[in-house]
């Protein structure tokens, strides 16, 4: 146990990728959510952050996982978390799940390191669902607390499985600056779908699995964008969704999509430049400003730095 401030941070991540809604995630290095935290003597959390976020631990996601923390290890102590964003809010990159990974494994080094990351999982996933109405979903919390590849069940996350990837991904991610919210998001989803869809998204799904395990990116686009249930609903969102997309296909991308709730999307590119070409031409398809990060995968998941 240290009462020396640490500093932990956690990266973004994609999730929903093609068929695999609150299925499969993948963890990108880049951006990230930075929590500087240090133990008290008294007990509490007191949460303070530049960005507009929940002070309450219970409705913050970096408190409530932090909390957890703390009850798992008995401790009668509290924490400090200073949050500095690094994910713009309500941009489909999982924020609210990186802020989750950073306050449990802070929590975690303040206390001499108790839980290892798959203890901490449990605490990770109750901490992202605060910023989805109570739903526990592991296809962002999962790869932030990891890194890399993370197949999970949507009916129970704490089953999961993480997927080593034989060869290096490259990424282009457009987050444009539109905001939208991981509740509202799900909150639009159809609550049934037709026998059919299902039976495409279950068959792409078990082919983008296969191609991700086999590290055969070309193959890889056909099964990740033809996802009949949820992208079509959330991409109405994003007015230049089409056009992106098209324009990314054009500039060589093997695959481009939603990710997340939106507004975000990412493309995959056959090498680091061909992903300079088609971040701009993403840029230049999007109707509003926007980050973009040409980036491949982060392995490491949430980590001590500085």
């Amino acid at each position: 146990m240290t009462y020396a401030p640490v500093k932990v941070f956690a990266p973004a991540s994609l999730s929903n990728l093609g068929p695999g809604f609150d299925t499969v995630g993948l963890a990108f290095e880049g951006p990230g959510d930075t929590i500087i935290a240090r133990l008290t003597r008294s007990p509490g959390i007191v949460i303070e952050s530049a960005v507009r976020l929940p002070t309450e631990p219970e409705l913050n996601t970096a408190g409530c996982a932090a909390l957890v923390v703390l009850q798992q290890a008995k401790s009668d102590h509290g924490l400090h978390l200073t949050i500095q964003k690094g994910i713009p809010l309500g941009s489909g990159v999982g924020g609210a799940a990186a802020r989750a990974a950073a306050g449990a494994w802070a929590a975690n080094l303040l206390l001499g390191r108790p839980f290892s990351k798959e203890d901490l999982v449990e605490a990770v996933l109750e901490g992202e669902s605060v910023a989805s109405g109570g739903i526990r979903h592991g296809d962002n919390a999962l790869p932030a607390l990891f890194g890399g590849l993370i197949l999970t069940s949507p009916v129970s996350p704490g089953d999961y499985r993480r997927i080593a990837l034989r060869r290096a991904m490259h990424l282009v991610v457009l987050l444009p600056s539109l905001r939208i919210l991981t509740k509202a998001a799900r909150e639009a989803l159809p609550t049934q779908v037709g026998f059919r869809d299902y039976v495409h998204n279950a068959s792409d799904l078990a082919f983008m699995l296969h191609a991700l395990l086999a590290g055969d990116w070309a193959r890889l686009g056909p099964y990740l964008m033809r996802d009949r249930l949820v992208e079509p609903v959330r991409a109405r969102q994003v007015s230049a969704y089409s056009a992106i997309r098209e324009a990314a296909l054009n500039a060589g991308a093997y695959a481009a999509a939603l990710t997340g709730s939106g507004p975000a999307m990412f493309a995959v590119a056959p090498d680091a430049g061909g992903a300079e070409v088609i971040k701009t031409a993403m840029i230049g398809a999007c109707d509003v400003p926007a980050l973009t990060y040409v980036t491949g995968i982060d392995t490491r998941g949430v980590r001590a730095i500085g």
